[in-house]
This record gives structure tokens, C-alpha cells and sequence, in this order.
């Protein structure tokens, strides 16, 4: 599979996201859910999707779990984000990870998230996986360290 392809959501998913921004927006944040907000690349429009931040040694990080996706894209351009739960929205400064820095991110979220990601995710890989599969699956999936703007 193309690294910078993803894999895009299907009817049940997209409604699931819906859903979870939703309740996220009025301040329930469904197993630690958030809604992004990134400028888009092209068009300059916020654009907005659910997420599940990951905090790890006292960073925040977020990950694409379907790969390569517009709001992976965007973050890279924009360079800045924001998080939203209810009322409370924070911004952010994002740096991408290199891949071989991924590899605790990746077995953490997988920890925590494997059973609602696993499936969405471009590579076949699970909290089970070696550093070496980790590694290997890297490429696919972009993970961004927030940093408090």
C-alpha cells in the first residue's frame, strides 16, 4: 500500500465520527475524545474531526489511525491545531514524528484503542506487535506531538 494513501470511511464510520465530534463538542469525550479543528490546505476553511489524544511521559500526541487523511495532511501543512471538549479549547503547535520515534506512541495508542482502530488502520499491526512491525507500519500512520501554543 501507497504510505501516504489511507483508508477512507465508510457509512457506519462516518456516522460514528459524527456522532463522537458531537458529543465531544458539548463536552463528552467518548474514551478521552476531542474535535480537531485544522485550516484546510486548499481551501483555508476550518475543518474539524474526532480524535483521541494520546498522553504519554507528559506529552500529547495525535495519531492518524486511517493513515494519511486530510486532517493528517492539513496538520502537516498548517503546522497548528486546536482540541475542543465542551467549552474548553486548547491550540496547539504540531511536530510530526520521525518513524523510528513513533514506536511507544504506536504500541500505547494500540493499547488503549486497538479495539476501536485496529480495524481502520492501513497495516495490520496490534499492542502484540514487535518494534520491528512497528517500524515496519510507521510510515503509514503519522503521529503529530502537540505542544501548547
Amino acid at each position: 500500500m501507497d504510505a501516504l494513501a489511507y483508508r477512507p470511511p465508510g457509512r457506519l464510520s462516518t456516522r460514528f465520527n459524527r456522532l463522537v465530534g458531537w458529543l465531544a463538542n458539548r463536552g463528552i469525550g467518548l474514551v478521552g475524545a476531542r474535535t480537531l479543528e485544522v485550516v484546510g490546505r486548499s481551501s483555508g476553511q476550518p475543518r474539524t474531526t474526532p480524535v483521541n489524544p494520546l498522553r504519554l511521559d507528559g506529552h500529547t500526541y495525535v495519531l492518524g489511525a486511517r493513515g494519511h487523511t486530510h486532517w493528517t495532511r492539513n496538520l502537516r501543512a498548517a503546522g497548528t491545531c486546536t482540541l475542543r471538549r465542551g467549552r474548553s479549547v486548547v491550540r496547539y503547535r504540531a511536530t510530526e514524528l520521525a518513524d523510528a520515534d513513533k514506536i511507544p506512541v504506536l504500541r500505547e495508542y494500540l493499547r488503549k484503542w486497538e479495539w476501536e482502530v485496529g480495524a481502520i488502520m492501513p497495516v495490520s499491526i496490534s499492542k502484540a506487535s514487535t518494534d520491528a512491525e512497528l517500524l515496519a507500519a510507521a510510515p503509514a500512520l503519522p503521529v503529530f506531538e502537540l505542544h501548547r501554543a
